[in-house]
């Protein structure tokens, strides 16, 4: 299927490697200029090298840094404007649920996961969206651009996943529907993506099954009606559709992805 992205420039946060990774080359292979982001630089310059061929490599721009840092952010904005021209679409593939279980969780794990989680996400948005407003669009139809969030199915679903990063993660959720109300004036649409388990190399997944490849597949069996875990690609194919014209009535969504897990939607 043809997205009709070509060109069209998408900002990914978290796209060194994993699910952020997949929705950049995504695009990528759509046509779309791409910037990507990170804070490891050698994973920025090893994934910008895979990426790069002789007809992507000027529609790639690699920006190394902490994205969750307001003069990052700021600055990145204007080097993909300054580079670019504009700014399409934003891609806020930040985060982590790596934390201590439990319901005694101290005031600075919940500052944490929620600066990781949520507030990352929502300054990046603050910063993006007068450049989103500059757009043209003249007619109803026309969307000036579009922003996503990953989150995860512990937004919306009981998990043994840490609280704070659960509470983090389902208050995503309920900013995009939100903020999706508010910016349908000005046909900017917004949408979030819920992943279920999702394995890559570097993942946690991959660790979990190195210590304990027994448990994950009883877990699997058990929780997982495909019995399997997800793919990088899988997410990002949806994440693609969903920036694209083809998605131009989708806007304030949560979409799950995830085999078939949760059961409370």
């Amino acid at each position: 299927m043809n997205l009709h992205l070509t060109d069209q420039v998408c900002f990914i946060a978290g796209s060194s490697r994993g699910i952020g990774r997949a929705i950049a080359a995504t695009l990528l292979a759509e046509g779309a200029r791409i910037v990507l982001t990170g804070r490891d630089e050698a994973s920025l310059e090893r994934t910008t090298r895979e990426l790069a061929t002789a007809d992507t490599s000027r529609r790639i721009l690699p920006i190394a840094g902490d994205f969750g840092d307001a003069a990052t952010i700021a600055a990145a904005f204007t080097r993909t404007v300054e580079h670019f021209g504009q700014i399409d679409h934003l891609i806020a593939n930040l985060g982590t649920g790596a934390g201590k279980p439990g319901w005694d969780q101290p005031d600075a794990e919940w500052q944490r996961l929620f600066e990781l989680n949520f507030f990352a996400s929502t300054r990046l948005t603050q910063a993006v969206l007068p450049h989103l407003l500059k757009n043209a669009s003249d007619t109803e139809a026309q969307s000036r651009g579009s922003i996503l969030y990953i989150s995860s199915i512990v937004a919306v679903e009981a998990t043994p996943a840490p609280l704070p990063y659960s509470a983090a993660k389902a208050a995503l959720v309920n900013y995009s529907k939100n903020l999706a109300r508010q910016l349908g004036p000005e046909r900017i649409r917004v949408n979030t993506v819920a992943p279920g388990n999702i394995l890559f190399p570097g993942g946690t997944w991959e660790r979990r099954v190195e210590s304990s490849p027994d448990g994950v597949q009883a877990m699997l069996k058990a929780e997982v009606p495909q019995r399997r875990f997800g793919t990088p690609d899988e997410i990002a194919s949806f994440a693609a559709y969903l920036c694209s014209p083809q998605a131009g009535f989708a806007t304030g969504g949560c979409f799950v992805m995830d085999g078939g897990q949760t059961r409370s939607l």
